[in-house]
């Protein structure tokens, strides 16, 4: 009887294991129809591949610079020319998107980690904890979050961390919202209550039972959220407010450009439009995300 019971015990996990994976692959599967979605896969690939080897593959160092060679335009030994320190543009741009990558991942995982944590608290226990935290987001959200990070960062001196930090504890209120949601109308299924009726603790609950159902929100939101913050890290940058000067990101190289414009437009068109396909690039794998993970998607 009890090898009986144990063999169908063991069936049972292979066969769990077995539907997580085909859900999984399933899911793999949509996305790698999605076209666009491909496309700002590889597109991220390639950033985060020149970002993490930027010492082998820049032509010049982060802050080397030629003093001789003043914001010139595209030459044989500066392919995009140079910045308004000398310093080589094609460099400064590999060198920036460790930072605004960094920047974009770092805030996005403090966001998804905070929103889901709230999130669940409020949709799983309700009542007046609910009230409580979701009251609480409404305040948060009464003030603009940009000025809220302009007053911090006038008091706090600016820095990589600090950024993260202050983006990421500014933008997780929508996650926070999405999750209460979903478990509030989780929480009253059938399996929920029988997982409770065999005395499942409320942790087990929530991790085995009721976040494996909210997986696909969190990934889209966490994708998006990323995207966010690269371009709030970049409006900082350019409002003086974000990552100190000295450190390359396309934010600040926007910002250096600003009195440049006229006479060597490269300076700002370059991480402006480096910028731009790595927001499309996110934004396309969000989109891809979503409809890999709708179950009412063709």
């Amino acid at each position: 009887m009890e090898n009986d019971q144990a063999h169908g015990k063991l069936e049972l996990n292979l066969a769990q294991r077995s539907q997580r994976r085909s859900h999984w692959s399933i899911a793999w599967s949509r996305f790698k129809r999605h076209r666009l979605a491909m496309v700002g896969l590889g597109m991220i690939s390639v950033f985060t591949f020149l970002a993490l080897f930027a010492p082998l593959i820049a032509p010049y160092g982060m802050d080397e610079q030629d003093l001789f060679k003043i914001a010139e335009g595209p030459s044989a030994e500066n392919w995009l020319g140079t910045d308004e320190l000398g310093r080589d543009v094609l460099s400064r741009l590999i060198y920036g998107g460790r930072i605004s990558l960094a920047v974009g991942l770092g805030a996005a995982l403090i966001t998804t980690v905070v929103g889901v944590v709230v999130g669940t608290t409020a949709g799983y226990f309700g009542g007046w904890v609910d009230s409580i935290l979701m009251r609480f987001i409404d305040l948060v959200l009464a003030f603009p979050a940009i000025f809220m990070l302009l007053i911090l960062f006038s008091i706090v001196s600016a820095s990589v961390w600090n950024v993260i930090l202050f983006l990421g504890l500014f933008s997780w209120m929508w996650l926070a919202r999405v999750v209460r949601g979903e478990l509030l109308s989780l929480k009253e299924r059938e399996f929920v209550e029988a997982a409770r009726s065999i005395g499942a603790s409320n942790v087990r609950i929530v991790s085995q039972h009721l976040l494996p159902n909210v997986v696909a929100a969190i990934i889209v939101s966490a994708t998006l959220a990323m995207a966010f913050n690269m371009i709030a890290e970049a409006t900082l940058s350019f409002l003086g407010f974000g990552v100190p000067p000295s450190v390359p990101t396309w934010g600040n190289m926007l910002t250096g450009a600003s009195s440049f414009y006229l006479r060597a437009p490269l300076l700002a068109v370059m991480p402006g439009v480096v910028l731009v396909l790595a927001i499309l690039a996110i934004n396309f794998i969000g989109d891809g995300l979503r409809d890999a993970f709708d179950p009412q998607s063709r």
